[in-house]
């Protein structure tokens, strides 16, 4: 086969599958997209719908022209590369206060449906053990990698898999809530509404909050401690390894008693209405679908045997009575050892014709599974185009992030997950900003990669490049053209 007529097999369509193969699509491209469902359901999915998000239905935080997110930079990013999943994000959103979360259900039917409707992406059934002989191969089966095609994967990079482990919080009902005790209310919402002198609005917060006193917190810790947990299996145990920005609750638990408290059970900025002061502490509940009537316990993700769940919440005031849709559950992750075997191109080096994207490349969150689906789709159009792969400028979230997850210097280290955060990409020059001023090098760290991206958009991808397509939190920024 020639380049340009190569066949284009994607392999699970997740988050960073979808995007690939939508991407792919409107550039006129024929995608065979694979995936086991709706016949095979991982233990981790409820539903038959492809993009179905499990462990919590929030994307991260957006911008504002107040805080600047390292999150929120990455959605900007692919705004400017016109990313599929990220409109529907936004056509099927919730409120959240400054994050961006979504109905699932509806997010997983929509992109099923939009998947669907395309005449050139075919949607094919089936579990793939094996990878294609032919084409062009992008594997994007996320962290529920089947067996068969993990051992394939091993044999093929002729290494072991590492692994790590995710998982989900309870589910409530709305109207299983009790508000004589729980109350609605983002952080700091009461600080502004004195600032602004708006006391006589009364806002409805995007979080429910249920305040926790010093008895009741020490009990939820207590039996968070001590409640019976699943049993991992003989192989999970083996490998068993947590990532930090998604550690069961009962884990932080352990990490001593006032950890909860500093972590998703802090009451920093919240005022319980009914006493005017600040909690000891507080679970935080998140709206999880468009009617509001379900929401999810915030940072509350457990391994805790389900009796023991329902045990724990009904500690918790205001959710004496809740009804729990889904409880929580975890399950073994699958990742590579991308700094060992993977191009910052999301090519393996041993195989160019071969790219990964999303959670199996070791990038931690949805929005990032998302992008990286988005990078590998553009490159494989490149070589269908008989074009060189290229890679996205250090100074833009994404691409320090592909950078950091397949630096060389990294590839004899213990490698583990990351997600966008500020520490992975170049500092800015020395004196541009206040060294304890972080919201205004945040803002210049925004500033800088739009410029860039602009600027390699325009060279690689000018059909994306339009310089008035910029945000408006964007447009309220100092632009400091010597970054």
């Amino acid at each position: 086969m020639t380049s340009s007529t190569q066949e284009i097999h994607i392999i699970g369509a997740g988050l960073a599958g979808s995007e690939a193969a939508l991407q792919l699509a409107k550039r006129g491209y024929t995608v065979n997209l694979y995936d086991m469902k709706p016949n095979i359901k991982s233990a981790a999915h409820h539903s038959q719908q492809f993009a179905e998000i499990v462990c919590s239905n929030s994307l991260g935080s957006q911008n504002t022209a107040e805080d600047v997110t390292a999150s929120g930079l990455l959605k900007e990013e692919l705004q400017h590369l016109d990313c599929e999943l990220l409109k529907i994000a936004h056509q099927v959103a919730l409120p959240a206060g400054k994050a961006l979360a979504v109905d699932r259900e509806r997010f997983a039917q929509s992109v099923t449906d939009t998947l669907q409707k395309q005449a050139n992406i075919n949607v094919i059934g089936q579990m793939i053990d094996k990878l294609p002989e032919q084409g062009l191969v992008l594997v994007a089966t996320g962290p529920m990698t089947t067996p068969g095609l993990a051992e394939t994967i091993a044999s093929l990079l002729q290494e072991n898999q590492l692994y790590f482990f995710d998982a989900a919080s309870p589910i409530i009902a709305r109207d299983s809530i009790n508000f004589e005790s729980a109350f609605y209310q983002d952080r700091y919402e009461m600080e502004r509404r004195q600032e602004t002198e708006a006391e006589h609005t009364q806002p409805k917060g995007s979080y429910i909050n249920c305040p926790l006193e010093k008895q009741q917190y020490e009990a939820l810790v207590n039996i968070l401690l001590n409640g019976e947990k699943i049993e991992l299996k003989s192989f999970e145990k083996e490998s068993a390894s947590y990532f930090e920005s998604c550690l069961p609750v009962e884990v932080l638990a352990s990490r001593g008693p006032e950890t909860l408290r500093f972590g998703p059970m802090k009451p920093v900025g919240l005022i319980d209405p009914k006493t005017d002061k600040r909690p000891y502490a507080v679970v935080q509940l998140r709206q999880d679908n468009a009617e509001g009537t379900l929401y999810n316990m915030v940072g509350f993700q457990t391994n805790l045997k389900w009796g023991t769940q329902k045990e724990m919440i009904q500690l918790i005031p205001g959710l004496e009575n809740a009804e729990v849709v889904r409880y929580g559950v975890m399950h073994r992750n699958t990742f590579i050892n991308s700094p060992k075997v993977l191009q910052p191109t999301l090519q393996l080096k041993s195989h160019p014709r071969i790219f990964f994207a999303g959670q199996l490349t070791g990038t931690e969150g949805y929005t990032e599974s998302i992008a990286t689906g988005l990078f590998a789709a553009l490159n494989i159009s490149r070589m269908l185009e008989k074009k060189e792969p290229v890679t996205l400028p250090r100074e833009n979230m994404l691409g320090s992030l592909l950078h950091y997850i397949t630096r060389p210097e990294a590839a004899q280290q213990s490698f583990q997950p990351i997600n966008s955060n500020w520490g992975i990409l170049p500092e800015l020059p020395e004196g541009s900003f206040k060294r304890k001023d972080k919201k205004a090098r945040n803002r210049l760290y925004r500033s800088r990669s739009i410029q860039v991206l602009q600027q390699w958009l325009q060279e690689y991808e000018p059909q994306n490049c339009n310089p008035r397509m910029v945000s408006p939190i964007l447009q309220e920024s100092t632009i400091v053209g010597s970054l």
